[in-house]
């Protein structure tokens, strides 16, 4: 594997700039950066951690066995996330981990697709980045979209199988941050796949005992 001769300030700066690269130079709000607090940490907390010098976990950022960070604050530090490392550690080791992840999905074509998508930083929109939920979560969705492109709504069983799918949804993903529907251009599954669904379809109130 070739890694980076940089210093510290040149592997950051290296960082950003492929990471600006990949989602654009939207801005981050004060509230963007409180979310991001909340639910990710920073390069060199992992690396405290995890034991290891920072630069270390950026060098593998750069040679494509770490993703881009999740976020940059505004402050310019590199968020990242908490469990980043236990894919890794599933794998077996840096090296073997494309592989690995590579056989948790039924094609070549989807393995390629979301490996991609690992490295870009881009599953902020799971609580957990594993195989089996990226690959959940793209079966839920498909199936909420399967659903109510043929809604029943006066059904009670349908809306409450549809209601189970979103449910089950809602768990695996964050609430996301605002910065999010600017970097991926448009509404997030949260929205779309979520909220609007309950929005559209509310479960029947629940009759009053008494």
């Amino acid at each position: 594997m070739s890694m980076h001769p940089f210093g510290e300030a040149e592997l950051k700066n290296a960082i950003a700039a492929r990471f600006y690269a990949v989602n654009g130079t939207h801005p981050m709000t004060a509230d963007d950066d409180a979310y991001v607090r909340k639910w990710y940490i920073s390069v060199e907390e992992l690396a405290r951690r995890a034991g290891v010098q920072p630069s270390e976990l950026r060098r593998l950022i750069l040679a494509n066995r770490l993703p881009l960070p999740s976020y940059i604050l505004t402050d310019g530090t590199q968020m990242v996330a908490r469990d980043l490392l236990e894919l890794p550690r599933r794998a077996g080791g840096y090296d073997e981990l494309p592989e690995w992840f590579a056989q948790h999905f039924e094609s070549t074509r989807d393995a390629v697709r979301e490996w991609d998508g690992y490295l870009r930083g881009h599953y902020v929109c799971l609580r957990q980045v594993l195989p089996e939920t990226i690959r959940r979560k793209e079966e839920l969705v498909k199936a909420i979209k399967a659903a109510t492109a043929e809604p029943r709504p006066d059904n009670h069983a349908w809306i409450e199988a549809l209601h189970r799918l979103v449910d089950e949804l809602d768990t695996l993903e964050p609430p996301f941050a605002a910065y999010d529907r600017l970097r991926f251009g448009g509404p997030i599954s949260r929205d779309t796949c979520i909220d609007a669904i309950r929005e559209r379809f509310p479960r029947p109130a629940q009759c009053a005992v008494g």
